[in-house]
């Protein structure tokens, strides 16, 4: 019943002139007792798509709205008083005698609101009109097509144009003319509008025409498909999305682990002091640096990994040193590193997570397939990866360090004969690892907040990616971390998040059990 009333009252208003006085006769009802008629009369309103009625919504929308008891509406501000019917182009007077301010309930606020939006199809500022047109072509209702063919009429830009035709189209869904809502499903046939499928599947089902029905199901058919490609599509990129983080987390651990056998379980606290150097950043910037807060990241990088390097040596030389060889007593005396690291951080920054902000550069995504948002921020930490990742390459190919550290790994006990110091290389090595595992703790901080418990989530995921690829290979641990990601992603929303982790490890241990080495085998006469 609302809605065909909220319909009248557009067409009654669709042909008003954009210049024209809110007429006293619609906005009567706002004072009266009646919520379906104030709630009608705010939808009369709207529909005229005048800069009157915005103001007139706007002011009602903050509470600037008062009546007389003679039922007469002024938008009040600094103390000056303007009547409404007199168009807002009046001056500001003396305020009457008996004003009220005039009450706004949930309900009336959700129709001011809506009308609000709806009216910013007519904002002379292209951003307004799109982000307008968007959401219109999400939730137009019936009653709102009037306006929208208005705003139509006056669009000069193409891509607004086409958003306004999918939202006309969406409106006119259930027109009473079967031409009309045959002519609407087919302009939906593009549209990538999941919100949709239940209307046109009842179309499907029940609609009095039948070219309607079997339009309805053309297009029911083709959204389906474009949904599916959109969900595959948005699964692959947020699996490589994933595949970074695991990808960022698991490199350092994949150094380490492959050189010197140890099981360092407090890889994760590396990650987690990252994250924490880089608030600490942040913080520094907003006080001494906040015109430029938008570039800690330029000073968090080289930050977390030389804070992450030097607590990772520290380690290495006071404990790790004298455990190698001894794989269950280097896996006991690293977990109680991890929660002595946790302990301190909880002392020093509290057990509540603190908020990293992404730069306003990271803020935001971009839009594919008309519904997929693919965000800033993820893309950065995809090309970071990568940048790490080609780092870590030349490191280990193309540099001195590298060279003796290919060399420990394929064989200690030659390297050392030939005067390579293989404490130095482990120290050396046991410090890149943890300067990696640092700027993994960056990028986590661009993800979620940051807390004590943060590397706790990653240690397993790390350790599988390491096996998975093979120990101490690049390659193997770029490609598991790839198809580690990919799988969470494809399995989570068809048998949820824990079975999909269940699942993944129970494949891992299959593997291992017909491939111990992993994908990638490490080459070597002698590999300890």
């Amino acid at each position: 019943m609302l809605k065909k009333i909220l319909l009248l009252a557009c067409l009654l208003c669709a042909g008003a002139d954009t210049s024209a006085a809110i007429a006293p006769e619609v906005l009567a009802p706002l004072t009266g007792d009646d919520p379906d008629a104030r709630v009608e009369a705010v939808a009369k309103i709207g529909a005229l798509g005048t800069d009157e009625a915005t103001r007139f919504l706007s002011a009602l929308q903050s509470g600037d709205v008062y009546a007389t008891p003679d039922g007469k509406l002024y938008i009040v501000a600094d103390d000056k008083a303007t009547d409404v019917a007199s168009g807002l182009t009046g001056a500001p007077g003396t305020m009457p005698d008996g004003l009220d301010g005039l009450m706004v309930n949930n309900r009336l606020r959700g129709a001011i609101d809506d009308a609000l939006a709806a009216l910013k199809m007519f904002s002379p500022e292209r951003a307004q009109r799109m982000a307008a047109a968007t959401d219109m072509q999400k939730s137009a209702a019936p009653a709102q097509a009037p306006l929208i063919e208005k705003a139509l009429a006056r669009e000069t830009d193409s891509r607004i144009r086409e958003l306004l035709q999918l939202a006309l189209a969406t409106a006119n869904l259930h027109a009473p003319e079967a031409a009309k809502r045959k002519a609407a499903v087919e302009a939906l046939a593009d549209s990538s509008n999941a919100s949709l499928r239940p209307q046109l599947q009842s179309m499907v089902a029940g609609d009095a025409d039948e070219s309607v029905r079997v339009a309805a199901a053309h297009t029911l058919q083709a959204l389906d498909s474009r949904l599916a490609r959109t969900e595959f599509i948005g699964n692959v990129f947020y699996g490589i999305s994933l595949a970074s983080v695991l990808l960022l987390a698991a490199l350092g651990l994949a150094i380490t682990f492959g050189l010197m056998g140890i099981i360092n379980m407090a890889h994760g606290e590396l990650l987690m002091i990252g994250a924490y150097t880089t608030y600490l950043c942040q913080l520094a910037f907003r006080r001494w640096a906040p015109d430029a807060l938008d570039w800690y990241l330029a000073a968090a990088l080289p930050a977390a990994f030389i804070v992450t390097a030097a607590v990772g040596v520290a380690l290495e030389r006071t404990v790790i040193r004298w455990l190698y060889g001894r794989p269950l007593e280097t896996l006991l005396a690293t977990w109680g590193i991890s929660l002595i690291l946790m302990q301190a951080v909880r002392s020093i920054f509290g057990a509540q997570n603190v908020e990293v902000a992404n730069p306003a550069w990271m803020s935001g995504g971009v839009t594919v397939l008309g519904s997929l948002v693919l965000a800033y921020n993820r893309i950065a930490i995809i090309v970071f990866a990568l940048l790490v990742v080609a780092g870590v390459w030349l490191i280990l190919n193309k540099t001195r360090l590298g060279l003796f550290v290919r060399a420990v790994m394929q064989n200690r006990r030659m390297a050392g004969c030939v005067g390579v110091s293989t404490a130095k290389i482990d120290m050396m090595t046991f410090g890149l690892g943890s300067g990696i595992a640092g700027l993994g703790g960056v990028a986590l901080s661009q993800l979620g907040n940051v807390g004590p418990d943060l590397g706790q989530g990653y240690i397993v995921d790390s350790f599988m990616v390491v096996v998975l690829g093979g120990v101490g290979q690049l390659a193997g641990t770029v490609i598991a971390a790839l198809g580690l990601g990919e799988a969470n992603k494809f399995l989570e929303p068809v048998a949820g998040a824990v079975l999909a982790k269940i699942a993944i490890l129970i494949f891992i241990i299959i593997f291992i059990q017909k491939r111990p080495q992993g994908l990638f085998a490490m080459k070597g006469r002698s590999v300890e």
